[in-house]
């Protein structure tokens, strides 16, 4: 006899509020789901898919309502139980990986004790047997010197430990449903197979069941059993994973299926005065040396990428050259003229032509300000724009991210998804019309399609406006698009650095081979084979 589901799902909707009105943002959709079962949830930005898997928890964030359908959650209503009830199963029952971890976590409390608190305060285990239990995960999790980790608060950790972290967390009290929504968007391509991995021994191990949220068609192709697509809501077709890859059946699904075809033309070799030269930069937090003798130039019109494991030191270098952390050896130049280390005693036009576009724009975006002013404050500022001419250089920014104007500029970064969020990002770089951007992530958090249009974008702004980016990535698919130069990093320290077809087609450097083995393919069974390969060496 064929087991009952854990969790069903019927004709489910869910609305969003803007202004006084509601609009549906979840039109009916089913999902059924048994133990040890993985659904893989995909779609462009906006489809959905949190919105959904919130829900599966019996949960509408702020601004939406379940406005109807049923869930069914072992027996148990979660539309209709009463909030005591439901808050009982949340974290012990049925858990949640967040997108983001740097807005999740409370950064006035140490990463043990935020993982402690639940399976205590559930009475799952005592307070010294929970923390043995959080050693054990944060070293399946691959995290660094996993008994010391914990006693760090969460700005003391990179992002892609702390997406880790959150990940031991919620496997804590060993639920029976996790909802992961993009866990390892924030790693790199080498952890991410540690914790993909590691995420699979637990949901087997366990026989949890798992909603497994993301846009990466290569990941989810690893984690899950079945695989639904939705689109603006709606779903669109729902099959066995192996069925889903081979023969996908609706137009829209074979359009997320099609291999990213964009790759930018190539460049002649860069000349001239660097735009950004960084020389022989050391650099850290305290007594700790987190960059050691980084060097690397950046040309008008170049892209060079920055690739590397989490903790490698791509953003600390990032910091240094805003200004933001100033270097203990070395310097910045900027077109050939030294800048000043503390971005504090920079003048306002050597702030205004370096801007950068954060990984995590949950935090990056002030949650009080409307994308008007938001976009709007660095055009006033730096070009001393006001009234209509600031208004029309807000509107034309967000058509340029491909976000209507009017429906979007008088909206609050809470009425967006986090695809938009980081368009966002991108509209208030462009902004201050700077001659160098960071790229820190800006397509981490966007689907493969709106990931072509942006990096698209980005290229013919480049060409347009004469634009040098600095590309900080993990997605060596980004990479191979968008790239002229490459530079690899670990543990602080450049390995290899050269133009991106030679470092592609023969690396010299071991890590180096290792990144490039370590980007998923869109077959089922590529994991099973890499682990196989890799505990035979």
């Amino acid at each position: 006899m064929e087991e009952d589901p854990l969790l069903t799902i019927t004709d489910l909707r869910i609305e969003g509020r803007s202004g006084e009105l509601w609009h549906p943002i979840v039109k009916g959709v089913n999902l059924s789901l048994r133990r040890g079962e993985v659904l893989g949830l995909i779609g462009e930005s906006g489809a959905g898919k949190s919105t959904l898997g919130l829900a599966a928890m019996g949960f509408a964030r702020d601004g939406c309502r379940i406005a109807g359908g049923s869930i069914d959650f072992d027996g148990i209503n979660l539309r209709t139980a009463p909030e005591a009830q439901r808050r009982s199963l949340r974290g012990k029952r049925i858990a949640y990986v967040a997108q983001s971890a740097a807005a999740s976590f409370n950064p006035a409390h140490k990463l043990i004790d935020q993982y402690c608190e639940c399976p205590v305060v559930h009475g799952v285990m005592p307070r010294e047997q929970a923390e043995a239990d959080a050693f054990e995960l944060y070293r399946r999790m691959r995290l660094p010197n996993p008994e010391a980790i914990g006693f760090r608060y969460p700005h003391q950790v990179s992002g892609g430990q702390l997406q880790r972290a959150m990940t031991a967390m919620a496997m804590a009290c060993r639920p029976d449903l996790i909802i992961f929504d993009e866990p390892t968007t924030a790693l790199d391509v080498t952890t991410q197979i540690e914790v993909l991995a590691a995420i699979r021994d637990i949901v087997r191990q366990f026989g949890t069941a798992a909603i497994y949220i993301t846009h990466d068609l290569a990941v989810v192709a690893q984690m899950a059993d079945r695989i639904k697509v939705l689109l603006r809501g709606h779903e669109v077709e729902e099959a066995d994973t192996r069925s889903m890859l081979a023969a996908p059946r609706e137009a829209y699904t074979k359009s997320l299926w099609a291999v990213r075809s964009f790759a930018r033309a190539e460049r002649p070799p860069a000349t001239g005065t660097p735009v950004v030269s960084v020389r022989n930069v050391t650099a850290g937090y305290g007594a700790v040396d987190v960059l050691k003798d980084v060097s690397f130039d950046i040309h008008h019109r170049r892209t060079v990428a920055v690739v590397g494991e989490s903790g490698s030191g791509k953003s600390t270098t990032a910091r240094v050259i805003t200004g933001l952390l100033p270097p203990r050896k070395g310097e910045v130049l900027f077109n050939g003229k030294v800048l000043p280390p503390n971005f504090k005693v920079r003048s306002r036009e050597e702030l205004r032509q370096c801007q950068m576009i954060y990984q995590m724009a949950d935090t990056a975006l002030n949650p009080k300000l409307r994308l008007r002013e938001l976009i709007g404050r660095p055009a006033e500022m730096y070009l001393g724009l006001k009234g209509k001419a600031l208004d029309s250089r807000i509107r034309d920014l967000l058509a340029l991210i491909e976000l209507e104007p009017d429906t979007f500029i008088d909206r609050l970064p809470s009425e967006l998804s986090g695809g938009q969020k980081q368009r966002i990002g991108i509209a208030r770089a462009l902004a201050a019309e700077p001659q160098l951007i960071i790229c820190d992530e800006v397509t981490s958090a966007l689907d493969q399609i709106v990931q072509e249009g942006i990096l698209k974008l980005l290229d013919r702004l480049q060409a347009e406006l004469n634009l040098a980016y600095m590309f900080i990535t993990h997605d060596l698919a980004t990479v191979k698009s968008i790239a002229d130069e490459v530079v690899v990093m670990q543990r602080g320290v450049v390995v290899e650095r050269g133009p991106k077809a030679a470092l592609f087609a023969e690396p010299k450097e071991e890590y180096t081979n290792l990144l490039l083995s370590s980007v998923p393919e869109m077959d089922p069974d590529w994991l099973n084979r890499l682990l196989a390969a890799r505990a035979g060496q």
